[in-house]
């Protein structure tokens, strides 16, 4: 009796995750028939399948042309719980329009996260200062120290707005030699 198959490497071996709508339309070559053949076969071993059922499913596979048609075959067999919305499977498919929205999204969150690191301080600096402000005179200002605090993180802040397309760029890079790096992982796994 075989082990029932692993769902991750069972669906990791196809050359594109055939659970992923995107991919349904997709060709599917002899590589991934092999391993709908594979689990058919480890099934059939351990009594899921009947030789009817097998055989039925086995005379299938040659006709199949897409990733959605090798997915019925295995559905009952293989747990198809939703592909990983893991960045490394969406980076190996991911084509340049969607390398920049990917760039254009993380630079929208370290604008947020910029706007967040200049506003948090220097209210809360200024609070401070105007609290110490008060005496037993009344109100007494001195030197704006923060000042100095917005000098500092307003300055993150404005090159972040200011360099967009720079920052963009860089990201968009940064993603490029991920994808890079996922292909090579990839084409080592087969």
């Amino acid at each position: 009796m075989t082990t029932p198959p692993d769902p991750a490497s069972t669906w990791a071996a196809f050359t594109h995750d055939p659970r992923a709508k995107a991919n349904s339309g997709l060709r599917a070559g002899d590589a991934d028939r092999e391993v709908v053949f594979r689990v058919l076969g480890d099934a059939y071993a351990d009594g899921r399948l009947t030789r009817e059922e097998h055989d039925e499913r086995a005379s299938r596979l040659p006709a199949a042309r897409t990733f959605g048609e090798l997915r019925p075959l295995l559905e009952d067999l293989v747990p198809t719980t939703p592909a990983p919305a893991d960045r490394h499977g969406a980076l190996v498919t991911a084509g340049p329009d969607e390398l920049r929205r990917l760039a254009v999204r993380e630079w929208e969150s370290d604008r947020r996260s910029a706007i967040l690191a200049f506003i948090g301080p220097t209210l809360i600096t200024w609070a401070v200062w105007l609290a110490t402000c008060f005496g037993d005179g009344g109100f007494e200002p001195y030197f704006p120290w923060p000042l100095i605090v917005m000098t500092a993180t307003g300055f993150h802040l404005v090159r972040t707005l200011v360099a967009r397309e720079e920052l963009v760029r860089e990201e968009v890079q940064r993603l490029e030699r991920r994808q890079a790096k996922a292909l090579r992982n990839r084409g080592r796994r087969r």
